[in-house]
């Protein structure tokens, strides 16, 4: 007897020839990068024809947007998990650049150039605040006090993607701070552009989480 809520062959077939686009989705956007994606040319290496890839995919955006939400998601499970097994703000830092390094192309696309006329939609952006907040909540932890400086006043009111948690200025400050640089020393790495420098990014890395963690005056 069938379970009730079970997927139809019809539907286990069309999830896996989904599955199967946006792998070759992925193989494309390592090539020649997101903003070349043709899905003429994914259906040409399927062997089907274009019009019949567009009944599981409406248009690039649309598979676009499916890769997009497969990145954030995979993120913020990682880092909810880190997290959930008590994982501060060095440990996510860590899990955040080991999951950048297990695929640098799943990183640029969501946190690397835009795609010109590409607008992700509402939903994406939700599961971007998910990670932001888990990594802010790690920030406010460090925060002792709810310390405010003066460049903490000018925070005040910026954390509208995560209003029903509202962190104390010089929390967001820490964030900011950290959210910036991480992914700074991130991007550089993964384009290789320490590459002939005499420069280890492991220690780099190590060095600027360590000056991110020291106590605020």
């Amino acid at each position: 007897m069938a379970t009730t809520g079970a997927s139809t062959p019809r539907e286990r077939y069309r999830a896996q020839v989904r599955t199967e686009i946006t792998e070759r989705a992925w193989e494309q956007i390592a090539t020649a990068g997101a903003s070349a994606l043709s899905l003429n040319a994914i259906a040409k290496q399927m062997g089907i024809s274009g019009p019949a890839l567009y009944r599981y995919f409406a248009s690039r955006d649309d598979l676009i947007t499916e890769l997009v939400r497969g990145a954030y998601r995979s993120l913020a499970d990682v880092l909810g998990e880190a997290s959930s097994t008590g994982a501060d703000l060095a440990g996510l830092a860590h899990t955040l650049r080991g999951w950048a390094l297990a695929d640098p192309q799943r990183y640029f696309l969501v946190y690397g150039t835009p795609i010109p006329g590409y607008q992700a939609p509402e939903d994406t952006l939700a599961t971007s605040s998910e990670i932001m907040t888990i990594l802010l909540d790690a920030c406010t932890a460090l925060t002792p006090g709810n310390t405010v400086t003066a460049f903490g006043t000018h925070l005040e009111g910026h954390r509208d993607w995560a209003a029903g948690n509202p962190a104390p200025p010089e929390a967001l400050h820490r964030f900011l701070t950290f959210w910036t640089r991480m992914h700074g020393v991130l991007s550089l790495e993964l384009a290789g552009h320490f590459a002939g420098m005499d420069l280890d990014p492991v220690l780099l890395f190590a060095a600027e989480l360590e000056d991110l963690l020291k106590p605020r005056s």
